[in-house]
């Protein structure tokens, strides 16, 4: 097993590159295409969720699967290679299968424990299914990382943990007031017809909203969606639900009182402005736009920057958040960093202070020195970390709001601009990760974690065994053939003998070659499960001088079979 993930989320950078960096449907298939058409890589799948974009791929040589990988992730989402690699991160083997596993339990989620993932894990196993990107390991990996997610959330209290996106975007609408309450009674408009807009409404109409006006560019899944939520028997809701063409959003905008978009569109789905005509056309007043206060500027986190560096206290770094593992283009990296956040760590170093008015006039020479000494701190414990978030800014009084917005689409449907009109309360994905960064963790985490561990083991296990398989096949098939050929060679030489002593014969030869084989071959496929064990093959196929060709071929019967008996 060689698998190789190499992805960014919302863990690794900011929501203005996911933004940028999403994949649409087809530049999904184009991107896990052109990866099994890459030399170092035979199997592919894409996994594109609203906060994350990972390429998983079968590869034969690490770094060049890691270059591979990135290139392609860089042309395919349009974002620069050297922009887009501080941000990347890169999972290999074991690691690899510990990070879809946990994944796929909602512990990697943006709210942790959601069982969206689970959808989007089928779906991108499918179209992986379909394009024929996906063999043995592809299978193998998604489908146990499916079950691994189910036992997670039938085993423990993960769904304790955190809520799906969309009821935890819900709860932030209501200002963390009951959503039920809230929402009674409520006209909602959704726009789009995706899985994530179909859980939306579904979870409006279950909170008991009056009526949903489902918006989407193809307006017969619209009016499936609508179709749906009008069946009477679905959740046992009493909700009115009818289908509109795109067009007519801006009029159905004056109507809503909540409006969630989940669309693919590349560009802007709802403007500042439409969404201020909206308000005005319900209240008949004019917004205002607020006049919001900035958060303060970020300073690059790090502190403990190791022995003879000063004490942690006032650092205005942070190393020790940095997150281990490979890093592409180096682990002391500082690109971007202004010379003044430098020159305020050069003096924490040195226990003095500084005069940021001094900034402004430093040489260009002396900014290169800041710039090296702070190099080579990194250097020491390792790469400088995404920034922490701002502070929490001072309060201010807003009205209370007339129209509700919850975006899940990456990139973004709503404008952000959107966050400074009154009377409108805008939450996107940017606002939900910062308010779920500081959602209490249940203990049921630490038992999924478990669970993951444990399974991460098993998986390894299973694959080290299956690598094995066609070599002890290739090797019971030429016992075999030996077998065969000797008792040709005795029926020559002792043509006397009758058909009853003939089988006698054949069945004590088969019976001591079995005995022999049995020991040895049950011992290799336990010594191959173990870690480190994947050399026994080839001992195996060098001790009894075993055709490389006949275990490939087995090895290619076995994928055959596989795929046959594969669920379409």
């Amino acid at each position: 097993m060689s698998l190789l993930v190499v992805g960014l989320s919302h863990r690794s950078a900011p929501v203005s590159v996911l933004e940028r960096a999403a994949l649409s449907t087809d530049a999904q298939v184009k991107l896990a295409q052109d990866t099994v058409a890459a030399e170092p890589a035979t199997e592919a799948a894409v996994l594109a969720t609203c906060n994350r974009i990972e390429l998983y791929a079968d590869v034969d040589k690490f770094h060049a699967g890691v270059a591979e990988l990135s290139t392609l992730l860089a042309q395919h989402s349009g974002v620069g290679l050297d922009e887009l690699t501080p941000y990347l991160y890169v999972h290999y083997e074991d690691r690899a299968v510990h990070h879809l596993f946990s994944v796929a339990c909602g512990l990697d989620s943006m709210v942790v424990g959601e069982g969206q993932i689970l959808a989007q894990l089928k779906d991108s196993l499918a179209r992986a299914q379909e394009l024929h990107s996906a063999g043995r390991l592809m299978n193998d990996l998604f489908q146990q990382g499916l079950r691994v997610g189910k036992r997670a959330h039938s085993e423990t209290g993960i769904d304790r943990a955190g809520q799906s996106l969309v009821t935890f975007g819900l709860e932030q609408l209501a200002a963390g007031g009951d959503v039920q309450e809230w929402a009674k009674g409520r006209k909602a408009l959704v726009i789009g017809a995706g899985s994530m807009s179909s859980l939306a409404a579904a979870t409006l109409a279950r909170a008991g909203v009056a009526e949903i006006v489902v918006a989407n560019r193809t307006y017969d899944r619209a009016e499936r969606l609508a179709e749906i939520l009008n069946d009477a028997d679905a959740d046992n809701t009493d909700v009115t639900a009818r289908a509109v063409p795109m067009d007519a959003v801006p009029g159905e905008l004056t109507r809503a009182d909540i409006v969630v978009s989940c669309t693919g569109a590349t560009g802007l789905v709802l403007t500042a402005e439409a969404v201020a005509a909206a308000v005005e056309g319900r209240t008949g007043e004019s917004v205002a736009e607020l006049d919001v206060p900035s958060a303060p500027k970020q300073l690059p986190a790090t502190t403990g920057l190791g022995t003879g560096l000063g004490t942690d206290e006032n650092c205005p770094l942070d190393l020790t958040a940095a997150q281990s593992g490979f890093s592409v283009m180096g682990e002391a990296a500082v690109a971007g960093m202004a010379a003044a956040e430098l020159e305020q760590h050069a003096a924490w170093v040195d226990n003095g202070t500084v005069d940021r008015r001094e900034a402004g006039r430093r040489t260009p020479e002396a900014e290169a020195e800041l710039i090296g000494a702070l190099a080579a701190a990194a250097a020491r414990v390792g790469r400088i970390p995404e920034r922490r978030r701002p502070e929490p800014v001072a309060g201010f009084v807003r009205p209370a709001p007339a129209l509700f917005l919850l975006d899940l689409a990456m990139p973004r449907d709503i404008d952000a601009a959107v966050h400074r009109l009154a009377g409108v309360r805008l939450v996107d994905i940017e606002s939900l990760a910062e308010a779920s960064a500081d959602a209490p963790m249940a203990a049921d985490v630490d038992e999924v974690r478990r669970i993951v561990s444990d399974e991460v083991a098993a998986f390894g296990a299973a694959q080290r065994a299956a690598h094995i398989t066609p070599t002890v096949v290739a090797l019971r098939t030429m016992a075999a053939d030996v077998v065969a050929n000797e008792i040709a060679r005795l029926d020559g030489r002792l043509p006397g003998l009758d058909e009853r002593q003939r089988g006698e014969i054949r069945q004590a030869v088969h019976r001591v070659v079995d005995k022999l084989l049995h020991a040895p071959t049950v011992r290799v496929k336990q010594l191959a499960a173990e870690p480190g064990g994947a050399g026994y093959a080839d001992a195996l196929r060098t001790l009894f001088d075993l055709d490389p060709e006949t275990v490939a071929a087995v090895s290619r019967a076995v994928d055959s079979t596989d795929k046959k008996d594969r669920p379409a």
